[in-house]
């Protein structure tokens, strides 16, 4: 059974497909994913960047993908988006979701000292707000924080959270993506923030694979109080894939090798088909840089995992703290 079938988006207006398409590695030339410079075959020239991204969300339509997934931060990720968008005949079943929270600062330079500064001010909010709607206009139906934590503050910001309360009277869907090891408690601190009732956010997007499970509990509680739930980094940047050769990874990859091919996929179909199996998820993002890899991770949503790979796979994960530092040390490319 195909698993990438439409369902309702927590309990907003919205219906989403349970695999998405994430554009981080799409509409700029530096990304932390294993062997990403390799994907785009190191060339970085503006035009060859968008025909390959426009590639990816033909493949992702064919397939049944309609969510849609960018931030400002993205270098032309909104801009690539919003191109293809404007070749298609209708839009009006896709879902597009767009963050603030973080400005492009690589100059389209893969070796940058920064890629990304992150800043939750007021004014940042206002100036993206507006980038992001005079680009994606009626198309922008979700707008999340880019990675808010505890320590930016901005879940106590009043000035920024009534800026989203009036974004959100608008009739857009108010989200927060999650990043670091306090995913679940930025959450519980999140799931909080109501005015009579009615929660400000209505989405999450967080970090969540077969080696960091730490926020489940609390993404579970999201999706039990009506939120919409979204998955990235369901391959851990590439961790989860054939390329990882870190040599503490090596026992996990041949417990997932096993796996995999008995299921005739790859590993990063396997990652797939782990969150998928997840009730609570609502959609799992794809990362991919390459419409070949894109229909990889597709696969994922055919395999039907039973008890005994979820057994096997319950023994592959890694500390909180350690995945965190893992993913701290992976290289822009």
């Amino acid at each position: 059974m195909n698993k990438n079938s439409i369902i309702p988006f927590g309990k907003t207006n919205l219906y989403v497909s349970r695999v998405g398409l994430g554009l981080a590695a799409l509409g700029r030339p530096g990304y932390i994913n294993l062997g990403h410079g390799d994907d785009l075959n190191n060339n970085y020239d503006i035009e060859v960047m968008q025909k390959n991204a426009a590639q990816v969300m033909d493949v992702a339509l064919q397939n049944g993908i309609r969510y849609f997934d960018t931030a400002r931060s993205y270098g032309k990720g909104e801009l690539f988006l919003k191109s293809w968008l404007n070749q298609q005949e209708d839009t009006s079943k896709l879902v597009v979701g767009s963050k603030w929270g973080y400005e492009y600062t690589a100059e389209w330079n893969v070796k940058a000292e920064h890629h990304e500064i992150k800043s939750h001010t007021l004014d940042l909010l206002k100036k993206q707000w507006m980038e992001s709607v005079s680009l994606l206009d009626e198309n922008l139906n979700i707008y999340h924080i880019h990675s808010a934590t505890l320590e930016s503050g901005v879940l106590d910001n009043e000035e920024v959270l009534q800026q989203l309360w009036d974004i959100k009277s608008t009739g857009t869907i108010i989200g927060l993506s999650l990043s670091g090891e306090k995913q679940s408690e930025t959450l519980e601190k999140a799931l909080k923030i109501q005015r009579e009732s009615e929660h400000l956010f209505q989405s999450v997007q967080a970090t969540y694979n077969i080696l960091e499970r730490s926020a489940s509990k609390m993404l579970e509680e999201a999706a039990y109080q009506g939120w919409g739930v979204i998955i990235k980094e369901v391959v851990a940047n590439g961790r989860l894939t054939g390329r990882n050769e870190e040599e503490d990874f090596q026992p996990f990859k041949q417990k997932l090798n096993a796996i995999a091919q008995k299921h005739d996929v790859g590993i990063d179909a396997i990652a797939m088909a782990f969150v998928l199996s997840q009730p609570w998820v609502s959609v799992a993002l794809s990362g991919a840089s390459t419409a070949d890899m894109l229909q990889e991770n597709l696969k994922g949503a055919e395999v039907q995992l039973d008890m005994f790979d979820l057994q096997m796979l319950d023994e592959i994960y890694e500390e909180n703290e350690i995945y965190w530092q893992k993913r701290k040390e992976l290289d822009w490319n």
